[in-house]
Parts: structure tokens; sequence; C-alpha cells
């Protein structure tokens, strides 16, 4: 497998070259390595962890510094074994060089792969190293920075209200009026109690009556009897200014009757 490439960072080339000795940026920024001890200044010890598709090994190797030209580049040389997962070695060659803005990191990489992880596919590996290679310039050159400008300590937040107590508002706040709106006077009306249904029903059996007994009457009085043909027996006569009053109370009778009923309904 090859893979070229470079990288611009916001940095001097010695800064640079400074960070790619240093052994603890770069266990910080190789993904999943877990170990790097530098025992001299041109041979290191690492352990990473590392995942290329469904193969998840466990590799311990040792790492070679050659052709060193400070503060201009090396060639960086690896081999690690992953157990039954297979192998991997591989060359670096890494160059600085100035450029605006920073410095460009020029790199070509020749590597080999056997075991489990050769049975993967070449356009799989070749994914897995390219990301790989992504996330470490991305945490080199966050490391850079760091060295660059040491973190401040963060500014404390406000200590927050204990539980329970209300916080006081600010005295400006306070002392600013807030506007406020006048309710519209509330008509109150006397409520009117809904009327009865039986005192409905009393009135109408009342009108009723009244009308019955007023029939009766005029029956009686102008006939001699409920019935015409009984007019001979009785013998009574009444005069005709009786008899118009008798209808007018019939009328009037009637009429507040049917006018009662038609509210009603």
């Amino acid at each position: 497998m090859d893979m070229t490439g470079q990288q611009l960072i916001a940095a001097s080339r010695e800064e640079v070259w400074n960070a790619l000795n240093d052994p603890d940026v770069l266990r910080a920024c190789i993904p999943g390595c877990q170990e790097l001890t530098k025992s001299s200044d041109t041979q290191m010890s690492a352990i990473a962890i590392m995942k290329v598709g469904p193969v998840k090994a466990r590799f311990q190797g040792a790492v070679t510094l050659s052709e060193l030209n400070p503060p201009n580049g090396y060639t960086i040389t690896g081999e690690g074994q992953g157990g039954v997962a297979g192998f991997a070695k591989g060359v670096a060659t890494v160059r600085l060089e100035d450029a605006e803005g920073g410095t460009v990191l020029n790199y070509t990489v020749d590597a080999q792969i056997g075991g489990k992880l050769s049975q993967l596919g070449g356009r799989l590996i070749d994914v897995t190293a390219k990301r790989m290679s992504g996330q470490f310039f991305e945490k080199f050159a966050e490391k850079i920075q760091l060295r660059q400008n040491p973190a401040q300590p963060s500014t404390q937040d406000e200590p927050a209200a204990p539980a329970g107590q209300l916080s006081v508002p600010p005295a400006d706040a306070a002392a600013t009026p807030r506007p406020t709106t006048a309710a519209a006077p509330v008509r109150q009306f006397a409520a009117t109690p809904p009327a009865s249904p039986a005192s409905g029903m009393i009135g109408l059996t009342t009108i009723a009556l009244v009308v019955f007994v007023a029939v009766i009457v005029a029956m009686w009085a102008m006939y001699g009897g409920l019935l015409p043909s009984l007019a001979p027996l009785a013998g009574t006569h009444v005069s005709p200014d009786f008899a118009s009053i008798i209808q007018l109370i019939m009328a009037a009778a009637i009429g507040y009757l049917f006018g009662s009923r038609s509210r009603t309904k």
C-alpha cells in the first residue's frame, strides 16, 4: 500500500520538528495508541489497538528513526505484530517545508500487511489508512496550537442560587416599572331565577278551568242548560246584554290561554 500527501500546519518548522520527536505528542495523536516509549533519539516502542473493517487487533512493535535532518525531516520505519490478525510494517518519509501561514508537512508511506488483514481487500485498507491519517494530523495540529498558546484557566461561572431560593433581579430591573394594563370593569347582573315548570302548569290549569266554567255558565244562561234541547224545560231567559258579557269573558279567557301556551314553547 502506497500513500502520499501533505498537510499545512500553522507553526514554524522548528515547532513542527520538535512535536514530531515528542513521544507524548505522538502518543496522543496516533489513533488507538496506548503506549509509546522513546528509548533513545532514534528508537521507540509502541502498543496500539487498531480496527480495520471487522478485524480488531492489538499491535506491538518497534519504531526506528533514520536519516534525521532537523528541522527538515526524517525517515521512520516501523513493524508490528497483531497475533492471529497478522502483521504490519512500513516506511514513511517526512519532509518539512516553509510555506505562507506555517509549515507544509509532506509524507510518503509504503506499507505492507499480512495475515487476516491482507484478506480484507485493498479498498477497505486504503480507506482505513486515509481515515487514520486524517485523524492523526487533526490531533497533531491541535497539539501544536496548545504548545504555542497554553490554555488559560477558564472563567468560573457565577454560583447558582441554592435549591428553593428565589434569585433576586438586578437593581435596575427592579427599579424599572413594568407597564400595567387596566382591567375592564366587570358588570354584574342579578341572576333571574328560572321559571318553575310547576308554576307554569298551575297557571295554565287555572286558565283552562276559568274557560271551562265560563263555557258552562254561557251555555246555561243562553239555553237554560248544557244542551239546547233542554232549554224549553228550564224556562230560563236572560237578557242579550248579560249574554254578551259572558261571551266577552270567554273570548278573553281563551285568548289569554293561547297566549300563555305560545310563550311557554
